[in-house]
């Protein structure tokens, strides 16, 4: 066996882990995920080279610069400083490395690229092989027949067959290929718009950059100008890009003097005790109870499931190669399914190809739609669909997605309904941790240990990026049949952690009946009138020209009141308003924030408050609207994100729908420009939904009371609160009441009702008790919502979702503060949420099951948004309010509004 040095790029694994990994914290507060992340790789590339490898060192950056920011002071410019939370766990990291076995190198004034490269050289001296274990593509010059790199995560290796294959270019011409493409991490420039396509054409044709710069003159079009003009930067570039094999490193840091060592476990246990890594610590200890139970709330998921014996993707380009496939499909108990396609806009988005599979290391993927040069034969897109649509479409047939919405409006588009979605688990993801990411990427790295090769890795970024089409085959192909072995593998370890919790396992399925509701509400879309939308943003733009003339005439002087500069000197200098707050400049602030306290007392601020909420208006919703008609459907079809927010809400964009002001006049009045299409708008809402499931958590009984009697809820607090019988109760009591019954759901306080009020925090402080005292069992509710968050790093809805809030872990001070309040509001929130995705699906299933050609086209807050035909109007409004209160049985009663217009704000 060939004697091997194991080198690992340490700074690669502590980015990758950093931004890969949730926001980790022991029970002290102090941030785990980077270090965690790396002790996890370290661990894996350990076990997978336990009998190969005989020596090892892991190598980071030190602080400080290096000679590349001599030579080019610009040098790594664009890359944002050091998050804090990631440079304090540097130390730690170190000291797990070095505990591991391995020898741990920082050098200060020599990047950790150096050191490997010098190491390698003297490897290759000596007589040894080397593998290089990191996710930078630089490192590729250093392969030869002596050195390869491995990423652990994605099981990727390059020889020196692999670099050809991945870049298009031998080892020995990568420094060639980037100073072509440019490296914009490290912002080192390149050819502009030359890409990882032009690059490796160029140096295939001419060989070198040499002989390329002799010829530049031949390459034509904007290419060609844009080469020549970066041609005087290439010595400069070919210096910063060139990994250096001549560092002058200590004897104690050559690679004979650097065997792996057996794991130091006195030190691994007392970090994993000081960090809460129960798993680890069990594996050496047999226990783990010296952790504090706190740091629960962090637990790492369970040890991560080995990788299959072997991995084989296959590319279907003939009609035998499918018909086997086809063949396992439909044997098959299940399938994991994924599309790649033209857009991310999923209804523009055409299929470039489809990937599945049917056991762990085991998919293929069905090239339909790439033209890239060179491209074999592929299958007909629509013979493909012809056959795959019976078992597309058969809804007994199981099928595994990852965000399984877009998918199916990718199909849709094609004249395909995929049916028989049974899992996706994206929504797993966000039923078990719903304050994590659910990208498949940083899924893979959590609960797998692996992670493969990125879009951005293959397409590029920015303006350099090539559409999927574009594509080599070879890499699309592994990419794509990658991602439906990866969503195979994440299934078989989420779905049972799902299913061991009866209230996760509800919720989960209500996500699946969710996604398949709204792709087809997103489908459905809403139409709008555009001549409408351009009157009103006519109007806008008069009132911020009547709005501008006002405030050059209290200012004394024309302005620009777009601009904060000028703004400030306005208000701070000449006007001499005190500064409340500074911007990380030194300037003073003039955000929303600063403007709406000053204006309790001056009239400028009001003034500009009131410029600022009309322009935001005109430019998001008049003029933008109009511009997201989609052209073929003629109505505006908004994205429901179903796992972007913590509490089980849907999020909206393009347009968002929930955004749209309903506090002022000016926003209420965009809502008229959502119109009927087939006859009229139907809005149905539900009625105080979130104080609803207070006086359920809360078991309140006097909150529970004015329920059940049908009371209006403010007037009753009103008149507990101010001791004046209900008839007594004038507005101003009861818009107090409001602030006091919406304000302490959101879990605030004295200050904030003072604030919202206009009163002395001594008179809100009075409002409170006084409304506690009336109601006790919601500070009851309150106190124990408060201390369940606190031990156990989470709080559940009715009907069981669980919803984590790890900033309460080691919290103080207004932190801490901020996370008690979101906890308060969660229950009832999440609960809310749940209640709205119910009447979803029992409402489109009703309508689905009476054949009614009326559409479900909005979901906003707890309001669903209906566009309905006339001879249906009456059905509807009796139907609907009647499956929305009936979707649950709580303790008071659930009650649904219905409104009919012929736009959705004269139905609102």
């Amino acid at each position: 066996m060939k004697k091997t040095l194991l080198l690992v790029d340490g700074s690669s694994y502590l980015y990758r882990a950093y931004h890969a990994m949730p926001d980790l914290r022991n029970a002290q507060g102090q941030p785990t995920g980077a270090l965690y992340g790396v002790i996890s790789m370290l661990r894996r590339l350990l076990h997978d080279y336990k009998d190969a490898a005989h020596y090892g060192a892991c190598v980071f950056d030190a602080p400080g610069g290096s000679f590349r920011d001599q030579l080019y002071p610009q040098y790594k410019a664009n890359r944002p400083s050091m998050p804090d939370d990631m440079r304090t766990q540097i130390p730690a990291i170190h000291a797990a490395a070095a505990a591991l076995g391995w020898t741990v190198i920082a050098m200060p004034g020599v990047e950790a690229d150096d050191v490997i490269g010098t190491l390698a050289a003297q490897a290759a001296k000596d007589g040894l092989y080397t593998i290089i274990s990191t996710g930078d593509k630089d490192l590729a010059q250093l392969v030869n027949d002596r050195v390869e790199l491995i990423n652990t995560m994605s099981g990727e290796r390059q020889d020196p067959a692999g670099v050809m294959q991945k870049f298009g270019v031998p080892p020995d011409r990568i420094i060639d290929y980037l100073m072509l493409t440019g490296d914009a991490v490290d912002n080192v420039p390149g050819v502009d718009k030359v890409g990882p396509k032009t690059a490796a054409k160029w140096l295939a044709q001419y060989g070198s950059i040499e002989n390329l710069v002799a010829h530049a003159g031949e390459i034509k079009g904007v290419a060609g100008a844009n080469l020549r003009q970066a041609m005087a930067n290439f010595p400069l570039t070919r210096d910063l890009l060139t990994v250096r094999l001549d560092c002058d490193l200590p004897p104690e840091n050559t690679a004979l003097a650097m065997p792996l060592r057996e794991p130091d476990q006195a030190t691994l246990i007392q970090l994993y005790e000081t960090y809460g890594f129960r798993t680890w610590l069990r594996e050496i200890t047999g226990e783990s109870d010296r952790i504090p139970a706190q740091d629960a709330r962090a637990a790492q998921p369970d040890a991560v499931p080995a990788a299959p014996d072997g991995v084989q993707y296959d590319t279907i380009l003939d009609k035998d190669h499918f018909a086997q496939w086809l063949q396992r499909l439909r044997q098959a108990d299940l399938v994991a399914l994924d599309t790649e396609t033209t857009s991310l806009d999923p209804m523009a988005a055409r299929l470039v190809g489809l990937s599945v599979s049917v056991r762990a290391g085991q998919a293929a993927y069905i090239p339909v739609g790439h033209t890239a040069p060179g491209t074999p034969d592929q299958l007909d897109r629509a013979w493909v669909l012809d056959q795959l649509r019976p078992w597309l479409e058969d809804a007994t047939v199981p099928k595994l997605l990852h965000n399984a919405k877009y998918d199916s409006h990718v199909f849709a588009n094609e004249g395909v309904a995929l049916r028989g979605v049974r899992h996706d688990t994206m929504l797993q993801a966000y039923v078990l941790q719903s304050h994590r990411r659910v990208n498949l990427q940083d899924l893979c790295i959590q609960w797998l240990g692996i992670t493969g090769t990125t879009y951005e890795d293959l397409c590029g970024k920015g303006a350099k990026q090539i559409g999927f089409d574009e594509l080599a085959l070879d890499q699309a192909a592994h990419y794509a049949a990658e991602d439906a072995d990866f969503t195979l593998r994440l299934h078989q370890v989420l779905l049972p952690k799902v299913l061991a919790d009866e209230g996760l396992a509800r919720t989960y399925q209500l996500e699946i009946d969710t996604s398949a509701v709204l792709t087809r509400i997103e489908r459905n879309g809403v139409a709008i009138d555009a001549q409408v939308l351009a009157r009103q943003s006519h109007e806008l733009g008069q009132q911020m020209l009547d709005l501008e003339t006002q405030a050059h005439a209290l200012a004394g002087q024309p302005f620009n009141l777009n601009s904060p500069k000028q703004l400030g000197e306005i208000l701070f200098t000449q006007m001499q308003l005190p500064v409340l707050r500074k911007t990380a400049g030194g300037a003073p602030s003039t955000d929303e924030e600063v403007l709406t306290r000053l204006a309790a007392d001056y009239p400028l601020p009001r003034l500009l408050l009131d410029y600022r909420g009309i322009a935001k208006l005109k430019s998001t919703y008049t003029d933008k609207l109009p511009r997201m008609i989609n052209p073929e459907t003629g109505r505006v079809h908004t994205r429901y994100a179903q796992a972007a927010v913590v509490t089980g809400r849907l999020a909206s964009s393009d347009p968002n729908l929930q955004n749209i002001p309903v506090r002022t006049a000016e926003g209420r009045r965009v809502r008229s420009a959502f119109v009927a299409s087939l006859g009229r708008i139907v809005s149905a809402d539900y009625s105080q939904i979130e104080l609803r499931v207070m006086a359920h958590v809360s078991g309140d009984e006097n909150l529970r009371k004015a329920f059940a009697d049908g009371l209006d809820i403010h007037r009753a607090t009103a008149a507990e609160v101010f001791g004046v019988a209900p008839d007594q109760v004038d507005a101003e009591h009861r818009r107090a009441a409001k602030a006091i019954n919406f304000g302490l759901i959101y879990g605030m306080g004295e200050f904030g009702l003072a604030s919202n009020l206009g009163i002395t925090r001594a008179a809100a402080k009075s409002y409170i008790d006084r409304y506690f005292m009336r109601y006790p069992g919601v500070a009851d509710y309150m106190d124990r919502i408060r201390r369940q968050a606190r031990e156990q790093g989470y709080v559940e809805t009715v009907f069981g979702r669980r919803l984590y809030f790890p900033d309460l872990a080691g919290a103080k001070g207004p932190r801490a503060a901020a996370a008690e309040r979101a906890a308060i509001n969660a229950p009832m929130q999440g609960t809310a949420a749940d209640l709205i995705k119910m009447a979803m699906v029992a409402v489109q299933d009703w309508l689905s099951g009476q054949d009614l050609r009326s559409l479900m086209v909005m979901q906003v807050h707890d309001e669903l948004v209906f566009d309905v035909v006339p001879e249906e109007l009456d059905i509807l409004r009796q139907r609907v309010p009647e499956l929305m209160a009936g979707v649950a049985r709580l303790a008071v009663p659930l009650i649904a509004e219905v409104g009919v217009g012929r736009d959705w704000g004269e139905a609102h």
